[in-house]
């Protein structure tokens, strides 16, 4: 019989003893929503359960816009530390796109027998957190995320790791989201940012580092963070709307091995009802569900000046 408890006083709950594909979907999802990340203990799935587990939630993405997806296995996308993919920043799955995932689900298949954890934030816990002045002043806020940057370069392999950035932006895109988020299901506010977002519209470089850095500090507060310490078989669900996560480089040589399948999103919206937007690359239309743009609002256009 399954059982499900709570693992993090702000995020994050367990299930143990339960097949992820037999439980019901909206006892699955309204946990979700609560707990913003469920772990299940020993799921026990193949490829075929994960993809089949994560399609329950919608349709699928392609493993990733730029990186190539596990052999003959399209939606899947293969975290490996042996070939540099070490994602040691804080982020949220691919918001360089304009359409991001809604969920992800990751999947251990070899961990190292120590180290090689997955940390989890609570994005609208950080939110909370904020003085009422920043908190005001964050909700008017609009970051430019892109995939072109020094993302997750590891101590080890950085060989390996040089390769993997040049397919990482093999394409380059550059889209512009709210820096608060207003989630579709909830109606939760949570800091939409993370690695990928790296500068804010209307200010200088050194000034959007500032605000960011300032921002981002209330997301990882310890107690805003759950810490995933994986077993084989383990899988991970988290929404990926209200959520950052960060895959510590701390397990050296020691192989380390996950499967990741997302969800596809909708268009992000802020506090004022404006969509996010495309500033460079495209639509990213076979790795994201195309569907949710045909009852998106246009945004309204920022002026010229505002996009230096």
């Amino acid at each position: 019989m399954s059982e499900i408890r709570s693992i993090g006083g702000r995020i994050g709950a367990e299930y143990t003893g339960a097949d992820p594909n037999a439980l019901p979907l909206d006892e699955i999802n309204a946990a979700l929503l609560k707990h913003r990340v469920l772990v299940f203990r020993g799921a026990g799935l193949d490829d075929a359960g994960q993809l089949r587990f994560a399609s329950r939630f919608g349709a699928l993405t392609r493993a990733h816009p730029t990186v190539p997806s596990v052999d003959g296995q399209p939606d899947i996308l293969p975290v490996d530390g042996e070939e540099g993919i070490r994602s040691n920043t804080w982020h949220t799955d691919v918001t360089f796109v304009r359409t991001p995932p809604k969920l992800s689900t990751l999947r251990a298949l070899v961990v190292p027998p120590h180290g090689g954890n997955t940390l989890i934030a609570n994005s609208a816990a950080a939110y909370d957190d904020l003085p009422d002045v920043l908190r005001d002043f964050a909700d008017t806020l609009w970051a430019v995320h892109t995939n072109d940057y020094d993302y997750a370069l590891p101590r080890t392999n950085r060989g390996k790791a040089a390769e993997y950035r040049q397919v990482f932006t093999s394409r380059r895109y550059q889209t512009a989201h709210p820096v608060v988020r207003v989630h579709p299901e909830t109606g939760e506010r949570g800091l939409f940012i993370g690695g990928f977002a790296q500068r804010i519209i209307g200010l200088s470089g050194t000034e959007s580092r500032d605000i960011l850095r300032l921002l981002q500090a209330y997301v990882t507060r310890p107690e805003n963070i759950l810490r995933v310490q994986w077993n084989p078989g383990d899988l991970v669900l988290f929404d990926n709307r209200i959520t950052q996560h960060y895959a510590p480089d701390d397990y050296g040589d020691q192989p380390r091995r996950l499967h990741r399948v997302t969800v596809a999103g909708d268009v992000p919206v802020g506090v004022t009802g404006e969509t996010s937007y495309i500033i460079e690359g495209d639509e990213a239309a076979h790795y994201t569900d195309t569907s949710s743009h045909d009852t998106a609002p246009e945004p309204k256009p920022l002026a010229p000046a505002a996009l230096n």
